[in-house]
This record gives C-alpha cells, structure tokens and sequence, in this order.
C-alpha cells in the first residue's frame, strides 16, 4: 500500500506535456465531384510520425523528438479525418474515414501510405508516399499516385511545424480532390 501512495504521489507531481493541435486549412480548390461518395482509409504513417511526440530531423539527419510537447491527437487519426474534412469541402460530396460511417458502399476509397512526414531544422516539411484510389461501389479506374511536397519553414519551433505540417496536408488533400474531381 505505501509503495502505490508513494506512485501516486510522484505520478501526481509530474507536469504534464502540453499539447500542440494540428488544425486543418481551408482549400480555395472547389471541384465537381466525379463519385457520389469516398472514403479515406486510415492513414498509414511511418514509427516516427504515428508517436505522439513531435519529430525533427537534427542537421545530422537524425530524428530527434521533444518529450514535453506532444500533439493533442493521435496522428494517424488527425491526418485522417483533415483529408477527409478537406477532400470532402473541396468536392462537396460525401466523404468519411474508415470505417465507412454511411449506409452502404462508397464509390472509392483512398489508402494513404506515408514514407516520410517531418520537419528539419533546414527550414523545409516534408511529406511524401503514394495514395491509391480503388473503386468499391463504382466502376471507378484504379490508381495508383506518388506524393511529394516540401513546405517552407520559417524556423524549427512548434508552431512552425504544425503549421508546415498543415499546409503539407493541404496539398496532398487537393491532389486527392484532383484524382475524384474535375
């Protein structure tokens, strides 16, 4: 019993992380939807990026993580459900996240996989990998599609990531849109 009290106690002591949120940016890209609906798998992320600690790559190319800082969401589920709120703002259509939270199929679904998602202190974001497009409820053409998009930062503070980092997704969600939309 003294040694639970005695956990308790230092666990109670321990401040905790705070938490940076990853907000989505608005798309000014508006396109007729070439499916009636799409569903945006879970995003598959590397080790790195799916932590919730927040990654940067040092000058010697390795990934160093900050401990007191963390994201205020898991991940992979952030990154899902923006793609998701983006691609379904910029084609208008019904768009939701695996699993499918609509009656029925949807016309295609999208399977992000990430290769590389991380800020550097050389001022650059990058995210790069290949999403594919696969018809399910429609006769929709398979695709298979490479990304990759490098964003400027001013600086290797959080903020600056984060918002990297969203600008990042941003870009791959309007090439998504590009692939289900004219």
């Amino acid at each position: 019993r003294f040694l639970a009290l005695c956990l308790l106690m230092v666990s109670a002591c321990t401040p905790l992380a705070d938490r940076v949120a990853l907000n989505p940016m608005p798309s000014a890209l508006e396109l007729s939807p070439l499916v009636g609906s799409v569903m945006i798998r879970t995003v598959s992320l590397p080790t790195y990026a799916a932590v919730e600690e927040i990654p940067l790559e040092t000058a010697s190319g390795v990934i160093a993580v900050r401990e007191d800082v963390l994201w205020a969401d898991d991940p992979e589920r952030a990154v899902t459900l923006i793609l998701t709120q983006t691609v379904s703002d910029i084609l208008n259509t019904d768009v939701g996240p695996d699993p499918w939270p609509f009656v029925g199929l949807p016309d295609v679904s999208v399977d992000v996989r990430v290769a590389r998602m991380l800020g550097s202190v050389n001022g650059t974001y990058t995210l790069a990998g290949q999403f594919y497009v696969a018809g399910e409820g429609s006769q929709f053409r398979d695709s298979s599609n490479d990304f990759s998009i490098t964003v400027e930062m001013p600086n290797s503070n959080l903020g600056s990531i984060a918002a990297a980092q969203s600008a990042a997704l941003l870009q791959l969600s309007e090439q998504i849109a590009g692939t289900l939309g004219r």
